[in-house]
């Protein structure tokens, strides 16, 4: 396992740059100094450094999230830039989580970024998810998904969920025990039967609002505040620009988190989806 880790910073007062830094968050009554502090001391992993990825771990940046990891085996493709905003064009051919990591430490010197440049797997996961407070799914692929979904779910983790194809987004939330993945989804569609965004293609634009709804539902659920989209879906058409929420609901009958779960453990994905794990 290949993982670059910082030490994490303990902030018991916002010292006078970070009051500087984070005023605007500081003077909105849901947050506070409080819960500034709490931002600053939390830890985020995403699955990805990819579309989605990017504008969730830069807002989060942004926003004093203390610790973020960044799962990638990937490097930078040229192809890559016309979405992902972590990376430019000098970093083609540089491994995606250093590239990630540069930029985001470049934008805020508070944020620790950890490192785990490997593939995410059965053995890993759950090595890597329990360090962590939330979990965002920035991988839109279906063994990375169920994959991340089970992992989170064993673990105990927030999962902040996305996808984009064409002009089309995802996004919703899941807790542990509220509902998951496998309640919407059981079972994964046929090989080859929906196609990945390198074969069919994405709005450019596209991944920085359903990754920007993503940063926000993270922080939302590090501080307790809102609504988060628990038991509830966004689906987001930019074609036509129509937002349409859809209610989900736990299924006593899933594998993961029904009342007689069978999926006890993590399974091998890629022969259970039929396709290899590839990253967005």
């Amino acid at each position: 396992m290949k993982s670059n880790k910082s030490n994490k910073k303990n902030y018991k007062i916002l010292t006078p740059d970070q009051v500087d830094r984070y005023s605007r968050h500081i003077i909105m009554p849901h947050i506070g100094s409080n819960g500034q502090r709490k931002l600053l001391n939390s830890k985020v992993v995403i699955v990805g450094a990819g579309g989605l990825g990017s504008p969730a771990a830069l807002y989060l940046a942004l926003a004093g999230i203390g610790t973020i990891g960044i799962v990638d085996f990937d490097v930078v493709d040229r192809s890559n830039l016309q979405r992902q905003i972590l990376h430019q064009n000098k970093d083609i051919g540089k491994r995606k989580v250093v590239s990630a990591k540069e930029t985001l430490e470049s934008y805020n010197p508070d944020v620790n970024v950890e490192t785990h440049e490997e593939p995410i797997n059965s053995e890993n996961a759950m090595d890597i998810i329990s360090q962590y407070d939330v979990v965002i799914n920035g991988a839109d692929n279906f063994p990375t998904r169920y994959l991340i979904c089970d992992s989170s779910f064993h673990a105990g983790k927030p999962l902040v969920d996305g996808s984009i194809l064409l002009f089309d987004g995802q996004v919703t939330t899941y807790i542990p025990g509220k509902s998951c993945y496998r309640c919407v989804f059981p079972e994964p569609p046929p090989p080859g039967e929906v196609p990945s965004c390198s074969e069919a293609g994405v709005l450019g634009a596209l991944p920085g609002l359903v990754g920007s709804i993503q940063a926000t539902e993270t922080i939302k659920v590090i501080l307790n505040i809102g609504e988060i989209l628990e038991n509830r879906m966004i689906l987001i058409d930019a074609l036509t620009m129509e937002f349409r929420t859809i209610k989900l609901r736990r299924d006593t009958s899933c594998s993961l988190c029904g009342d007689n779960p069978t999926l006890k453990g993590l399974i091998d994905y890629e022969q259970f989806c039929g396709m290899p794990a590839v990253e967005i």
